[in-house]
């Protein structure tokens, strides 16, 4: 073999070593798009930078402190001699629209704002975690642990209102526009845990219209 020929696969071997192959180059490339869309912070109160013609988080925000401005108005708690013990959580509350929505992002919310809102007027149940409560009342009692600071009850917490509710929405689309329009409806219902009376009731509703709308997850 030629001293050119060794020369010349010589080269190519120590190319092969610096050019960047397979994952690495995909790596480079990814490295090389610097002209995208940079992450920033926004404002949960305000329209984000993809939006469209259904329930956002400037939404949530909104109607779950109206919700707790609402209730507290409606002077429900007037004559109770003792705070209520109040049921708030995702499955009485429907999700009955078109859009995929995590319904305990505005259960938690609503109940977060009328936990802060209350100042010990009202109290809260966590029947989610019923489980766990049984579990620590079985530990106690059979002197695994002892009963803690608050002493023992008889049973559980019972509920005296529960919180239900359920999201609606309304679209119509225009085929030659490609518009999208949807009316959105929010309702909430508390509801007395022993006679079912709807003891009071509140809406949130609005309507947007987009010509392209967004993928909701």
């Amino acid at each position: 073999m030629s001293a050119r020929h060794i020369s010349a696969g010589l080269w190519l071997a120590v190319a092969a070593l610096w050019l960047p192959t397979g994952e690495g180059a995909a790596r480079e490339r990814k490295l090389e798009n610097r002209n995208g869309v940079q992450a920033r912070d926004l404002d949960p109160a305000e329209r984000g930078l993809v939006t469209g013609v259904g329930i956002e988080a400037q939404d949530i925000q909104s109607m779950t402190n109206q919700m707790a401005r609402d209730m507290f108005a409606s002077g429900f708690l007037n004559g109770l001699s003792k705070p209520p013990r109040v049921l708030i959580d995702e499955q009485e509350f429907r999700n009955e629209g078109s859009q995929i929505i995590n319904r305990r992002m505005i259960t938690q919310r609503l109940m977060t704002e009328l936990n802060r809102a209350s100042q010990g007027r009202m109290s809260f149940v966590g029947q989610r975690y019923a489980g766990m409560v049984a579990k620590q009342r079985e530990l106690k009692r059979e002197g695994v642990t002892d009963v803690g600071t608050t002493g023992m009850t008889g049973a559980q917490a019972g509920v005296d209102y529960f919180l239900g509710g359920a999201i609606m929405t309304l679209d119509s689309r225009d085929p030659r526009s490609g518009v999208i329009q949807r009316y959105n409806q929010i309702a909430f219902e508390l509801v007395d845990a022993e006679s079912g009376a709807v003891v009071w009731s509140g809406m949130y509703e609005f309507q947007r219209a987009a010509a392209d709308d967004v993928v909701y997850r």
